[in-house]
């Protein structure tokens, strides 16, 4: 990727996690890298493609992240996609999730089907992850993985939303409960 694709689709980024993606322009993007806004529609002929984009970068890293990750057992799975969520919880952003599925029914067709599909990669590496946890003995919950896994992406999700209204040590409460809840104790 070019130096100037790539710093668009990082502000994009970050002005999706921060605004939301309808509260947002070419201009916004142009402004802050002193480039023209023909130059992002070169790139980008539509907000779509630069959205899709964004998008598509964060499925990658998923998936690179799933890889490296997978022979660890789950609760260490499970610690680490956490310390994502703190990442973006220090840098003041909400996760791409939680920043494009509120405005799922407004995004274009193409986008809604790549947020869409982000949603169910993350839903099925955690639902893997919690299930190896389960099977390994780090983890455990009662029910199904895949239902415990909607449960801990919704908490993940609304730990960074809340944070913003109700300050930063909600985040922590939140996430240190929820693993408390499910981690076995280390001499089990």
């Amino acid at each position: 990727m070019s130096d100037t694709r790539e710093n668009i689709v990082d502000k994009a980024e970050e002005l999706i996690r921060t605004k939301g993606y309808n509260a947002f322009s070419y201009g916004d993007i142009a402004g802050v890298l002193h480039i023209r806004n023909a130059a992002i529609h070169y790139y980008f002929p539509s907000k779509a493609d630069l959205g899709v984009s964004v998008v598509d970068r964060e499925i990658d890293k998923i998936a690179s992240s799933r890889e490296e990750w997978g022979d660890l057992p789950g609760n260490v799975q499970l610690r680490k996609v956490v310390e994502r969520f703190y990442g973006s919880h220090r840098r003041g952003w909400i996760c791409l999730n939680g920043s494009l599925t509120p405005d799922f029914l407004t995004l274009p067709d193409p986008l809604q089907k790549r947020v869409k599909e982000m949603c169910e990669v993350i839903l099925d590496w955690m639902t893997e992850s919690l299930e190896k946890g389960r099977k390994d003995g780090t983890l455990a919950f009662a029910g199904e993985a895949e239902s415990r896994a909607l449960l801990v992406i919704s908490s993940l999700l609304s730990s960074l939303l809340l944070s913003r209204v109700l300050g930063k040590e909600v985040f922590t409460r939140m996430l240190d409960q929820l693993l408390k809840d499910i981690e076995c104790a280390p001499d089990r």
